[in-house]
């Protein structure tokens, strides 16, 4: 059984966007909207958003991060409601995502580079690598058959925390980069973690089995 586990974005923010983007999810389904348009568009928006960090205008880089992530979430939505959903699809969507991030992250790491801000420039890079590791863990451990979608900070978090820290002010986006840091290469430990207590409790159950002959 999957464990979803906590989440640091509460659950009624995140039904009431999924209840706000119903409508134009409705309305792109039956325009015959193809969702890698959205998927391709996500990324090119990103990596504008990775620019205009890199030549610190910070407000528009969380404009434009938040308005990526709004297109990730709509692809996958329109897919699935349009009946166009597909294993190519998944992997173009999941590979575009990690550019996306990756770009993401070298923009705000140039910024305080730029500022002279070092430690949180080493700190955004860590995040980086807490970020993608999270989605490796995941995917490998699905490859082997787990659910792993666990975790206290996950691409929706990073997203959202990253693009609101930038509209309110730099520091902002300085505690929230060094949280990232820490808690996304926790979230690496907690769903290697989740996929041990599967494996054992797994051979656990085959022990018993085989303990009473079924």
């Amino acid at each position: 059984m999957e464990k979803k586990g906590i989440t640091i974005l509460p659950d009624p923010v995140k039904n009431w966007f999924l209840k706000f983007i119903d409508p134009p999810i409705e309305y792109i389904a039956r325009h015959n909207i193809h969702p890698n348009f959205f998927t391709i568009l996500g990324f090119i928006i990103s990596c504008l958003g990775a620019y205009f960090y890199a030549v610190q205008q910070l407000r528009w880089g969380g404009v434009l991060i938040l308005l990526g992530g709004i297109c990730d979430i709509l692809d996958g939505k329109v897919a699935r409601r349009s009946g166009l959903s597909s294993k190519f699809g998944a992997v173009f969507d999941s590979t575009l995502d990690r550019y996306a991030e990756f770009a993401m992250y070298f923009g705000v790491g140039f910024y305080f580079l730029k500022v002279d801000m070092f430690l949180t420039t080493i700190a955004a890079f860590l995040a980086l690598g807490g970020s993608m590791l999270v989605s490796y863990v995941r995917a490998r451990a699905e490859g082997l058959g787990y659910e792993c979608k666990v975790g206290i900070m996950q691409r929706a978090e990073r997203i959202v925390y990253i693009g609101f820290s930038s509209l309110i002010h730099e520091y902002a986006l300085v505690v929230v980069i060094c949280v990232i840091a820490v808690l996304a290469n926790f979230t690496v430990f907690q769903r290697m973690y989740h996929v041990w207590r599967t494996e054992k409790s797994e051979v656990n159950n085959e022990h018993l089995d085989q303990t009473l002959g079924i």
